[in-house]
């Protein structure tokens, strides 16, 4: 039942959500007992739904039309197995306050209203019928055997035939344990209190080394505890037997919590354990009477008169605390029969100006702030799409032309290919300098030995004319040396120039090298002239 509650999105739907709907529809001026059509049943979904997006954020937006098929297909699989058609007010009623979310305390007080008599006693006959058909729920996931409903179901739930106002009835349905048929109904609200809860503790079972949801700690084994699941198929390992008796645990206290906690208890600095369940006063608590609520929204008036000859006296109240953050409507004004008050035609009418006065006020002001926050996040939006749009830098044509691109991105490769190639023949020629100054040092070497010697030729050609040769052939080669184009871009380091190349060589290599230099300077002023041309013209 929980499965199907949150696969239809039923759990995000409060009780007072549902009652709202009722009375949209008009099913609160119905008799229980009419019946009408399945197009009907859709169009009250429809407004379930519908209104829930509203109240959702856009974020957690759910989809309509799927939560309408499934739980129309599921209510018609419960109470018109035959494909009559046909679905009474009081059978959707029932079957919507069941599976809706909200506190149980609300859902039971709305059921009695439903059941009971103007003068706040449950009445037999509509009690069994709200079995009969409540029971049809947990039937149709296949758990007749379990909670189907029986001719004694509801003496099991009211053994003596006595009156039962709604403090008796709502002590029944929240005591521990409630009644066998409707044991599943306050297990699915726990169930989905609990369903996130971490419990840091091994299943004795299953081994897994946490627990979400209940845990169950056995009595008489010694810390044996098993998970929700091992607990709810009847799993048993060791000495456990399913016989012992197990301890439901819905949440975890860590041992420095409840050694804290026995501390406290044993001082007398806690407080006497609470119950488990609440407990209601002897006192008889009036039930909810549902004819008399006014339904307030913001495009319409009051929905329902009080007759004038009405002996009683009225109580307003607001119910909209939890909702007025949200929803910015009034929700609501819910009428309590107190007592018998021959004034009350005199004071009630002034009394209602009063309230209506002040939640028009309130309204308009409401709608007044809704439409400045508006046009405030309008502004906003506008300011923001043109800082965007400011900061955005301009395309130039280039970029928004992909051949361009291509190309521009071809050049810049082919350029990067030759910066690599002039690199390495500038340290290649490098490398030439350096043998060039030894064969220098060798020559001047040579002459201090001939000049040592005296003159006279030399039957070998002289280490002279070897080096000049050599440096001949290297000054005199007419292929230039690519030098490197200046790049814009900040991550090209600009190479090295021949000049930076002879730094640290002799002074007779220079001078050995100074015309070819000028020549080779001039070869490279044209090539950068060349290049540089080519690149401004790409």
């Amino acid at each position: 039942m929980r499965f199907i509650q949150k696969r239809c999105n039923l759990h995000l739907v409060d009780i007072w959500n549902i009652i709202e709907v009722f009375r949209e529809n008009r099913l609160n001026s119905m008799d229980l007992n009419t019946e009408f059509s399945v197009s009907h049943l859709q169009a009250i979904l429809s407004t379930i739904f519908y209104q829930l997006n509203k109240r959702l954020p856009t974020t957690h937006q759910i989809n309509v039309d799927q939560s309408i098929s499934y739980l129309l297909n599921f209510l018609l699989a419960a109470y018109d197995p035959e494909g009559v058609g046909k679905i009474s007010v009081f059978v959707v009623k029932m079957a919507l306050a069941a599976l809706c979310g909200g506190k149980i305390l609300d859902k039971l007080r709305y059921v009695f209203s439903q059941i009971s008599d103007p003068n706040g006693v449950m009445i037999y006959s509509q009690f069994d019928q709200f079995l009969r058909e409540v029971l049809k729920l947990p039937m149709t996931v296949f758990e007749g055997p379990s909670f189907g409903y029986t001719e004694q179901s509801t003496r099991t739930c009211f053994p003596q035939e006595k009156k039962v106002s709604l403090n008796v009835f709502l002590d029944t349905f929240v005591s521990d344990p409630p009644p066998q048929c409707l044991v599943w109904l306050p297990l699915m609200h726990r169930l989905a209190n609990v369903e996130n809860v971490f419990h840091p503790v091994e299943c004795s079972y299953c081994h897994s080394q946490s627990m979400m949801g209940f845990r169950y700690r056995c009595q008489q084994c010694d810390n044996y505890q098993l998970c929700q699941e091992c607990f709810w198929r009847g799993h048993a390992s060791g000495s456990h037997s399913n016989q012992h008796q197990m301890k439901e645990y819905m949440s975890w206290k860590s041992p420095a919590k409840k050694l804290s906690d026995a501390l406290s208890k044993s001082l007398g600095c806690a407080s006497s354990r609470e119950p488990p369940y609440p407990t209601f006063s002897e006192t008889s608590e009036k039930p909810l009477n549902l004819t008399h609520v006014m339904y307030v929204n913001s495009d319409s008036t009051i929905s329902n008169t009080f007759c004038s000859n009405n002996p009683l006296k009225v109580q307003y109240s607001l119910d909209i605390a939890d909702r007025l953050a949200d929803e910015h409507i009034l929700i609501g004004l819910y009428v309590n029969l107190l007592r018998k008050d021959r004034s009350w035609s005199t004071r009630v009418p002034a009394d209602i100006s009063l309230c209506l006065d002040s939640n028009k006020q309130q309204r308009q002001l409401i709608a007044e702030l809704e439409n400045k926050n508006k046009e405030i996040l309008q502004e906003i939006q506008r300011l923001r799409q043109q800082h965007e749009e400011a900061s955005q830098p301009p395309l130039d044509k280039s970029q928004q032309n992909p051949t361009l691109l291509a190309e521009l991105r071809l050049l810049r490769q082919r350029k990067e290919e030759l910066e690599q190639r002039m690199s390495a023949l500038q340290e290649s020629r490098r490398e030439l300098m350096v043998q060039l100054e030894q064969l220098m040092l060798l020559l001047k070497e040579e002459e201090l030995k001939r000049a040592n010697q005296g003159p006279g030729p030399s039957p070998r050609s002289s280490p002279s004319h070897t080096i000049n040769t050599s440096i001949q052939s290297v000054s005199g080669n007419t292929t230039p040396i690519p030098m490197p184009v200046q790049s814009t871009s900040s991550n090209t380091t600009p190479s090295q120039t021949p000049q930076d190349s002879l730094m640290g060589l002799g002074g007779e290599v220079q001078q050995a090298f100074a015309q070819a230099e000028l020549q080779q300077q001039q070869q490279e002023k044209q090539h950068l002239h060349t290049a540089a041309n080519h690149c401004t013209f790409q």
